[in-house]
């Protein structure tokens, strides 16, 4: 399901803002993006992602600003000679100009830090969490309005699908009537001035009702479209439910198509499938 949430959070100095995006996937699939004085966060971050969400494609970030600049700084003139070493030595193997820069030195990694402030940090870091929280919760609500018009749309392509059902279970009976009659007066043709064994006929018209019978698919089908409306009245996590339901529904629908050998009824499954098709594409955003 896609959606967004933004969060932020301030304190003394300190501005922690975090945007989340989620499009369509079958799984969870987060992508967390953290500032790297907070990377240890990571697993908190993705436990909170969980406990809130079950499907999607997930991209989070964070971003801090400070206002206040930090009371002491430390240069690591080690670990800057060693960048300078090696970025120099890969530029005259790539054959690429030297224009290395105090600015672009002081940017890596490892470089320029703050003297470590336990306290500090922990507090920033509870921070960063409530930023997320907030983020996930607008996201959650957002998702939540989404649902309701989504569930709307969905019972409608259900009832279109039970219509269409019984409309196939109540002409049938007259398919196989008609179907009888045909193989009745086709044998009657083919077999005239010969002597038919009318135990032969039965026979062969008992394995024609059972190949076009088609009831056990719209009992079977009836029952799904059941499990579908209990489903989507659980809440909660219901996505992968839905995924299987309509496969069997789809199932259903193809076999009753192939079994049918009628035009009318063969028209009223390409409507059924055009419905469930229909539903397919809105359960991939349900979560």
């Amino acid at each position: 399901m896609t959606g967004f949430g933004l969060g932020e959070a301030a304190a003394k100095g300190l501005t922690v803002r975090t945007e989340i995006r989620t499009v369509n996937h079958r799984f969870l699939q987060p992508r967390l993006r953290l500032p790297q004085e907070f990377a240890e966060l990571e697993p908190l971050v993705d436990a909170e992602l969980k406990k809130a969400l079950a499907r999607g494609a997930v991209t989070l970030t964070v971003n801090v600003t400070r206002s206040a600049a930090p009371t002491a700084v430390k240069v690591d003139e080690e670990v800057a000679k060693r960048y300078v070493q090696l970025l120099r030595r890969m530029g005259k193997k790539l054959e690429l100009p030297d224009d290395l820069s105090l600015a672009h030195l002081a940017a890596l990694p490892g470089v320029i830090s703050t003297p470590s402030d336990d306290q500090g940090h922990q507090r920033d870091a509870k921070l960063v969490l409530a930023s997320v929280r907030a983020a996930l919760k607008n996201l959650v609500e957002m998702r939540e309005v989404e649902g309701k018009s989504l569930e709307a749309d969905l019972r409608k392509h259900a009832k279109a699908i039970a219509a269409l059902r019984n409309k196939v279970a109540k002409r049938m009976p007259e398919v196989v009537k008609a179907h009888h009659e045909n193989v009745r007066q086709r044998a009657a043709r083919l077999m005239e001035g010969v002597q038919l064994d009318p135990k032969d006929l039965a026979r062969e018209l008992a394995l024609l009702a059972e190949k076009t019978d088609v009831s056990e698919e719209l009992a079977r089908l009836d029952s799904h479209l059941q499990q579908l409306d209990t489903v989507l009245g659980q809440g909660g996590e219901v996505g992968r439910k839905l995924d299987f339901l309509v496969q069997e529904i789809y199932r259903e629908a193809n076999t009753i198509g192939s079994k049918a050998n009628d035009a009318q009824v063969a028209h009223w499954v390409v409507d059924l499938k055009t419905h469930i098709e229909r539903v397919r594409e809105q359960v991939q955003n349900v979560e």
